[in-house]
Formats: structure tokens, C-alpha cells, sequence
């Protein structure tokens, strides 16, 4: 199995099915992802060029069907469907089963900042995929709800003002203490710069 923050905020982890979180600012189309996790709706998390990339052939798109070799793409509630593709919605705090995956969504907000409100039902997730556990935290600041998170691996954003900063983010990783490490994500993008991960990666190594 392998994991890799690909650009920004976008996550493919590969195992015995191809997720996808977030996909953006993508080079290459690969076209093999079984499963599309999308947080929310700002440009640069649902990005309709690059879930193209990334998703499947399309076997039957007049119905969206769950027919086996499309890609399926999971999202929060609150945002709406992506044309051609099969969707699945979850609210925070929800759980289920997405082609064989166990998929928890985690309320992901930013408790004292306009960008992300809790009220928007945006998500983090934990996806169980061949016996490990993975959270993709999303656009999020230090809450409870992420706080709370068990898992072996963790993608913290670490790129401030929309979401926490290094110091926040290292602080959030050690209430999590994730069994095997946490990841920084969510710079050299937008905001944040290869100095907000090394300075994650100096606080989390303490």
C-alpha cells in the first residue's frame, strides 16, 4: 500500500482500491481512481478538470450507475452532485461502506474564522482501506471532532490562515497520535510554504 500528497491538498492513497481526496492542480491523467473523496466546494478541492483526470472511463453515464468500473465520488451533503459521475453524500458524523471501504465523516471547520463554517456541513474523512486506518482531515482547524480522530496515518493541514498553521497542526497531530504518522498537507499551493511543513515536521518529531 502506498500514500503520497500529490499537489496542495490532494491525497491518492493506493491499496486494493484507488482513493483520491481532493483532487487539484493535477499534471498527469491517470484515469484509475475507484473512489473521489471531495471536503467541500471551493475551487481548488472540487475541481471538475481534475476529477476528470483521475476518474474512470465512464461505463454507463445516463444514469450515474453504480455499475462496476466507474468511479464513484463521495461527498458532503451539502454539495451538490457531479455531473456523470455516481455520488454518494455523507453528513458529519455519519459512517458507511463505499465499494468494500469503510468511509467516517469528520466535521471539518474553522471554529473562529469565516472560511469554513461548521453550519456548512464540510468534511474530513477517515477511510479504512486494507485493515489501515486514514484521515483526511480537509480544510479544518484544531476542533474536538478532529482531536477525537484514532487512526494510523493522518493529513493535517498545515498552511494557515484558512486552515491551522504548522504549530496548530502539530498540536492537533499530537491529541490524534496517530499510530504509525501524520503527514502535512495543504501548502505550496494556495497558502503555506515548504517551511510551514518543515516546521510541522519539527514540532511532531519532538
Amino acid at each position: 500500500m502506498t500514500y503520497e500528497v500529490l499537489n496542495h491538498a490532494c491525497v491518492k492513497i493506493t491499496g486494493s482500491k484507488i482513493l483520491y481526496f481532493d483532487p487539484f492542480g493535477l499534471k498527469d491523467a491517470p484515469r484509475d481512481a475507484d473512489i473521489i473523496f471531495v471536503t467541500h466546494d471551493h475551487y481548488d478541492h472540487l475541481s471538475p478538470e481534475d476529477i476528470e483526470k483521475v476518474s474512470k472511463p465512464v461505463v454507463c453515464r445516463d444514469d450515474a450507475s453504480f455499475e462496476e468500473g466507474n468511479t464513484v465520488m463521495v461527498l458532503p451533503e451539502s454539495v451538490a452532485d457531479v455531473d456523470g459521475h455516481p455520488c454518494l453524500h455523507f453528513a458529519p458524523g455519519t459512517s458507511g461502506d463505499v465499494l468494500g471501504v469503510a468511509v467516517e465523516a469528520v466535521p471539518a471547520y474553522n471554529p473562529h474564522k469565516m472560511f469554513h463554517p461548521k453550519k456548512n456541513g464540510w468534511l474530513g474523512y477517515v477511510v479504512t482501506l486494507d485493515g489501515k486506518r486514514f484521515y483526511v482531515a480537509g480544510d479544518t482547524d484544531e476542533t474536538p471532532e478532529a482531536a477525537a480522530v484514532r487512526c494510523d496515518i493522518a493529513f493535517i493541514p498545515v498552511g494557515g490562515k484558512y486552515t491551522c498553521n504548522a504549530e496548530e497542526a502539530a498540536e492537533l497531530a499530537k491529541k490524534i497520535a496517530p499510530a504509525a504518522c501524520a503527514v502535512p498537507y495543504h501548502f505550496g499551493a494556495i497558502v503555506g510554504t515548504e517551511a510551514d511543513r518543515d516546521r510541522f515536521l519539527e514540532l511532531t518529531a519532538k
